[in-house]
């Protein structure tokens, strides 16, 4: 009979919101936040637990920063998932749904029969895992500079942009992260990700999130110079986009 796995290396644990009893059960997200830089000499010594596929998608970077970052994000994946899952990280059956947008086998990360679901992202130093009963999707980034900020800000919805443009410049750094995680969480749950317009979803640069319909959104407190946010599917009812 094979041994579980604890909790992934002692990450940092963000509670997730729970909400009353009249709301759906499948309303909390588990967040685990992990610093690449503390935990990549283990992840190095792990990597027999990760499959064929991973192990060769890892080796194909060539800056060790990003081979660190993958090692990192996906044994820490596998030892949470293991967990919750009552087997082994490495026989953990990792898979991918099918593409909303064109069918392919290349969705959002999944375990077969979606007995829980997750998503994983990482950024410079940070990685954040992010699990629930429904789907689920998680991203971080770190803020960029203004030059940056105003050519991607483009890419946002007409009122985001507006909004960017009312701030003063150096407001505009930590506005744009905000949106931008809580609009690619939101993406990544949907499993569209950015084959998904993503000026086509509002959901706000202020300090309060404005999830779409069906949906639920909140920032996530990291530390640094990064912004992380998890887009969680509001109940099993509900509909699937925007």
């Amino acid at each position: 009979m094979p041994t579980t796995s604890g909790a992934a290396w002692d990450a940092d644990r963000v509670p997730g919101r729970r909400l009353s009893s009249e709301d759906a059960p499948d309303t909390h997200v588990d967040v685990r936040v992990l610093r690449v830089s503390e935990y990549a000499d283990r992840a190095a010594g792990e990597l027999s637990l990760l499959s064929d596929e991973e192990r060769a998608r890892a080796a194909a970077f060539r800056l060790r920063a990003d081979r660190d970052r993958y090692h990192v994000a996906h044994t820490a994946l596998r030892h949470e998932l293991a967990a919750r899952l009552g087997t082994t990280p490495a026989a953990v059956p990792l898979t991918r749904a099918d593409c909303p947008v064109c069918g392919g086998p290349h969705g959002r990360p999944s375990v077969p029969g979606d007995p829980l679901h997750f998503s994983l992202s990482h950024a410079g130093d940070l990685v954040v895992l992010a699990f629930a009963g429904a789907a689920v999707g998680v991203d971080v980034e770190q803020e960029q500079e203004p030059s940056v900020v105003t050519e991607v800000a483009r890419a946002l919805h007409p009122r985001e942009q507006i909004e960017l443009a009312a701030l003063p410049e150096a407001e505009r750094g930590v506005a744009f992260a905000r949106c931008w995680t809580r609009k690619e969480a939101y993406l990544k749950g949907k499993g569209t990700g950015l084959a998904e317009d993503p000026a086509v979803s509002y959901v706000g640069t202020s300090r309060m999130p404005v999830p779409p319909a069906g949906w639920r959104i909140a920032d996530v407190a990291v530390p640094g110079r990064y912004a992380a946010a998890w887009a969680l599917l509001d109940g099993p009812g509900a509909p699937p986009s925007a």
